[in-house]
């Protein structure tokens, strides 16, 4: 058997409730409401009026206690409400990771939709319960709720891998889901 350095934490069990997906015990929560995410949607009128008006909240994320370290791998259930900024539905920021790393995704409840983008081409992924949608390394992503219920999903990576959200703001994500009269439509995607 090998040693090892002192771990980061010790063994853990984290319960899942298929019927509220939620997990136990829980770790920090994230709460993103439509004043966080400036920049991101097409029609920013509508987004500054929404976000000075009631400023909704668009999703939350909630983590499990493993943390986000080198060798570690952290779990976060996501849960984006329903509905749109100037028909173009909610979004999760959308991020790349600094250290390139693999994850995966897997759709627990609603209907939604993983975006991904290389910085040249763009990959969308119908998300639904019990779907895995696995996103490569060097691959900025976004979750998109496309229903008329909350799309919550898990999400597993590598503790180290980070968060840049920046990437998204400066190079976009390649496409928009925008509401459309068959339910979505992916549209070629223009700064906002």
């Amino acid at each position: 058997m090998t040693a090892f350095a002192t771990p980061p934490i010790s063994p853990l069990r984290i319960s899942f409730d298929p019927a509220t997906a939620t997990i136990e015990p829980t770790g920090p929560i994230l709460t993103r409401r439509m004043s966080d995410l400036e920049g991101l949607f097409a029609d920013q009128t509508e987004w500054r009026r929404s976000a000075s008006g009631d400023d909704p909240v668009v999703y939350t994320v909630t983590s499990s206690p493993v943390p986000e370290l080198d060798r570690e791998l952290p779990q976060s259930i996501t849960t984006i409400l329903p509905g749109d900024c100037g028909g173009e539905f909610h979004m999760t920021k959308g991020h790349q990771h600094p250290d390139p790393q693999g994850e995966i995704y897997l759709g627990l409840t609603g209907v939604g939709g993983l975006l991904l983008f290389d910085g040249e081409r763009t990959e969308w992924i119908d998300m639904a319960p019990g779907v895995i949608g696995y996103i490569p390394p060097h691959w900025a992503h976004r979750s998109v709720n496309v229903g008329d219920e909350p799309y919550r999903f898990l999400a597993v990576y590598p503790g180290r891998a980070g968060h840049d959200y920046q990437w998204v703001l400066d190079h976009g994500m390649g496409a928009r889901a925008l509401r459309s009269p068959n339910g979505y439509e992916l549209a070629p995607y223009e700064s906002a």
